[in-house]
């Protein structure tokens, strides 16, 4: 959804869609490299390029989904924003095109732990608990950072 928020707004500009399409890219086993930061860099780009907030934040959406494969094995709190940013981006942008409405991030993020597998949680559960401030992206990180932390395994 959050790529169509995008292009509804920038129909011409297809640099988040790149980021996503080299994300999936990556995630189905390809190769960590110059695809990911270029794409990734232009979504940036893109963000600053829209006309809307909703805009804004699912491009950065799609630069945090191209950049999640830049995931630093340092144990900070800090790189949980790199695990579930693409997902809270996403979140806030379809709540900005429902006029703010917090229900609508928050139906985002309950289909975001349901999709989520044991795999992302064990990388999750590597890292401390979501830091402190950010904004409303911050809080739609720590919640779903939170609810995929309480994620029980059957195997």
């Amino acid at each position: 959804m959050a790529l169509e928020i995008f292009e509804a707004d920038q129909p011409e500009d297809s640099r988040p869609r790149d980021a996503v399409d080299a994300a999936w890219e990556f995630a189905r086993g390809g190769e960590r490299g110059k695809s990911l930061r270029d794409t990734a860099s232009a979504a940036l780009k893109a963000a600053k390029a829209t006309d809307t907030a909703a805009a804004r934040e699912a491009a950065w959406a799609a630069m945090s989904a191209a950049g999640a494969a830049y995931l630093h094995p340092l144990a900070k709190a800090t790189q949980v924003k790199h695990i579930l940013g693409a997902a809270a981006y996403a979140a806030r942008a379809a709540e900005l095109v429902a006029g703010d409405d917090r229900s609508v991030g928050a139906e985002h993020l309950e289909r975001a732990v349901h999709r989520a597998t044991p795999i992302v949680v064990d990388v999750l559960k590597r890292f401390p608990a979501a830091p402190d401030g950010g904004g409303r992206v911050g809080e739609l990180i720590r919640v779903l950072d939170a609810d995929l932390r309480s994620l029980t395994f059957v195997e």
